[in-house]
């Protein structure tokens, strides 16, 4: 059986498995502390998942690990990719819930109204409360009972304690009391109401986590479910997964992409919405790189395939979301320490508390009453619900906008982040030239020397001259030649054309005036490319070509801005095309002309001067400066080793989408240090409340449901979370 191995870098390899029989938090810590015991093995359950993240040494069989966490009382199996969905939680619990509930109303009613107490009520009661007790609170009680015979409480313990104390009591003073006179007192409604309470809150919570987890399904259903191949001219509609790579896939108007790949014929605009998060279609025209799961809009497309099945970069965002929603923050560690001496300790509170009361003569009934009632408020299950919802939401919400986050632990980094290192081309920049100046000598049109200069590069191979070219021209050239190193020659029309440097011109006898030489040098001087231009034996004018900076560069440094964050710009390109561009967007910290070991040591001498930094980046250049910040963010249109060496990935190319993905993480960390603070709060001021009796069972099994819908609700929340305009 393979092993998944994780991209990242470790000695040990990366495993998820499926875990079924989880009912609470404590079963997750549990799981841990088995796979812990085993040699050169840490484990991460997340109990919002039912997943297990496992770092094991290389050569452990993965039948070992599952056999341990098996030992522990519970399942595990390899995820199997195309496996039909498992059974779902909410509906299983669904008809527990309402077979549990139609029994237990009527015994509510009948131990909460007096004017319903006919003769014999209290066996009417027991008749109804039994099932509900013995089957429909069975998961509580063999969670409970697997869980004592490993030597370990969990949640469960307290509800299948609370219920069953409260019933065994009843059925005590009922058939040794009066013998179902009318006076005796029983708490059945309880025992019922305990259990049904709970189910209902972990229905609600299922179908919450279901909801949560709604994201990352959507992702994987993204993905082509057919593909038309196109062999030896004969079209094959096929499954998508049957594509291999080197296959060429027609992809006609409205249909999905089906793998990663390269254009090979026809022109369209691509919905690539749902890997970037932006709106506007993208031009696609041959050599142009498409992915799986975008949709072409208009023209027809042949498509050679790259990458296949889980290399596609859609499996790979899966992969990274479902990673990150399985890891845990430091926050939810300090929980589960909490949560795993929480239970023992709740115990021995309740029995202290029911001893106590009958010390002081409250009689029995009051003495059980109030233990029980301690034993089911002090259930923290929202405490084991309060990181891996929200991270669930957070990171969930983030794919939906193409903002993936790595793992749980960069949530914390993000909140102490000061500073943001900023990479110039590709991130601030479009990463590509075009014409930014053109500059006529007196007598000379400027229309006529943009058309004459793009005519005269047409043939140009140098991204200098295909910048110009692409311009556009009405006019026809011949002749071409080019001069390595200086520029080139043409015949466009009548006129011998020389395009490139100033050496170039003079080669050709041609003088350059004073006001030329000036333009050229003031076009240098803010990082530009100058092409000189000539025809007839004069000098007529230049264009410069430039990276341009982004339409929204300057407004991601606001909003960096608006963050807390020091902006630095830290780029290998000229000094004058670094500054000029950071006199554009408001940048004081500038950095250039340096290689990227130089970009590292910049990072770590940041970091040596307090400062705890961001960096975001698109370049293979970029990726070991990428992996020394304290948090790396990459550009999703850039290369695959940044997006390896980073902690956050944009899908997209716009430099907004780092504030957002900063401001997403810092919600999340504070959703879910918001929530955990209510799950303690709400169970430190509870238990002294239900042990001086001033709430009974129902009433506790109530609020501790309650305080567990309240922690996924609140993380639910983060789906609203919106993106800068």
């Amino acid at each position: 059986m393979s092993t998944p191995v994780s991209t990242r870098p470790d000695a040990r390899n990366s495993i998820v498995l499926d875990v079924t029989g989880m009912t609470c938090a404590s079963c997750a810590a549990r799981i841990e502390k088995k796979l812990g015991k085993v040699d050169g093995v840490s484990a991460s359950v997340n109990y919002a998942t039912n997943k297990v993240l496992v770092l094991a040494p290389p050569g452990l069989p993965v039948e070992d690990l599952i056999k341990t966490v098996e030992a522990a009382g519970y399942g595990a199996s390899v995820p199997v990719p195309d496996a039909p969905p498992p059974p779902d939680p909410a509906e299983q619990l669904r008809r527990r819930v309402t077979i549990s509930a139609a029994l237990a109303v009527p015994v509510i009613l009948l131990g909460m109204i007096p004017a319903l107490h006919f003769t014999g009520w209290q066996w009417v009661s027991l008749v109804l409360a039994t099932p509900v007790v013995a089957w429909a609170g069975w998961p509580f009680h063999r969670s409970a009972w697997v869980n004592l015979r490993h030597g370990a409480t969990t949640m469960d313990t307290l509800v299948s304690l609370g219920t069953i104390a409260a019933y065994l009591q009843s059925v005590y003073a009922l058939v040794v009391g009066s013998r179902g006179g009318m006076g005796v007192e029983v708490y059945f409604e309880a025992s019922v109401a305990i259990v049904t309470f709970i189910l209902l809150g972990r229905y609600f919570e299922a179908r919450a986590r279901r909801s949560a987890g709604s994201a990352l399904e959507a992702l994987l259903n993204e993905g082509a479910k057919q593909a038309t191949l196109l062999r030896d001219g004969v079209e094959l509609l096929v499954p998508a997964d049957v594509v291999k790579v080197g296959d060429l896939v027609v992809v006609r108007p409205g249909e999905k992409v089906a793998a990663d790949g390269v254009v090979v014929e026809g022109s369209s605009a691509i919905d690539a919405s749902l890997i970037t998060g932006e709106s506007v279609p993208v031009d696609v025209a041959p050599g142009s790189a498409v992915v799986g799961g975008t949709v072409n809009t208009t023209g027809r497309l042949l498509v050679q395939a790259t990458r296949v099945g889980a290399d596609t970069q859609l499996a790979q965002m899966a992969r990274l979301v479902e990673q990150a929603q399985t890891g845990k923050a430091a926050v939810q560690r300090l929980a589960d320490r909490v949560s795993g001496i929480f239970v023992p300790v709740v115990i021995a509170i309740a029995v202290l508390t029911g001893i106590g009361w009958a010390v002081a003569g409250a009689g029995a009934n009051v003495a059980i009453t109030t233990a029980v009632a301690v034993l089911i408020i002090a259930c923290p299950c929202a405490l084991g619900l309060a990181t891996p919802t929200a991270l669930l939401v957070g990171s969930g919400r983030g794919a939906e906008l193409g903002i993936l986050i790595s793992g749980p632990e960069i949530l914390e980094s993000t909140r102490l982040v000061d500073t943001i290192v900023l990479d110039k081309t590709g991130t601030l920049t479009t990463g590509v030239m075009s014409v930014a100046e053109v500059v006529p000598l007196p007598g000379t049109d400027p229309a006529t020397l943009r058309d004459v200069a793009a005519a005269a590069e047409s043939g140009s191979e140098h991204p200098i001259g295909r910048a110009i070219a692409e311009q556009g021209s009405p006019l026809v050239s011949k002749n071409f030649a080019a001069v390595p190193g200086r520029g080139v020659t043409a015949l466009v029309g009548d006129r011998s054309v020389q395009a490139g440097s100033a050496a170039l011109l003079r080669d050709h006898g041609i003088d350059i005036p004073d006001a030329l030489a000036e333009a050229a040098a003031a076009e240098s001087g803010i990082g530009r490319s100058v092409v000189l231009v000539a025809w007839g034996g004069e000098a007529r004018g230049l264009v410069s070509v430039s990276d341009t900076a982004k339409p929204t560069a300057a407004k991601a440094i606001a909003a960096y801005r608006a963050l807390g964050l020091r902006p630095v710009l830290l780029s290998g390109d000229s000094a004058a095309a670094a500054q000029h561009l950071a006199d554009q967007l408001g940048i004081t910290d500038v950095v250039a002309e340096v290689s990227p070991a130089e970009k590292v040591a910049k990072i770590r001498e940041l970091q040596d001067a307090g400062a705890t930094v961001a960096m975001v980046g698109d370049g293979v250049n970029d990726a070991a400066a990428l992996a020394q910040a304290d948090l790396g963010i990459a550009m999703g249109s850039g290369t695959d080793a940044a997006i390896a060496a980073s902690d956050l990935t944009l899908m997209g190319s716009d430099p907004v989408h780092a504030a957002d993905a900063i401001r997403l993480s810092r919600v999340t960390l504070g959703r879910i240090k918001g929530n955990l603070f209510w799950a303690f709060a709400y169970n430190v001021a509870a238990i002294p409340i239900a042990a001086a009796g001033l709430l009974n069972p129902m009433i506790a099994s109530a609020a501790m449901a309650f305080s567990s819908v309240f922690v996924v609700s609140n993380s639910l929340r983060l789906r609203r979370f919106q993106p800068l305009p």
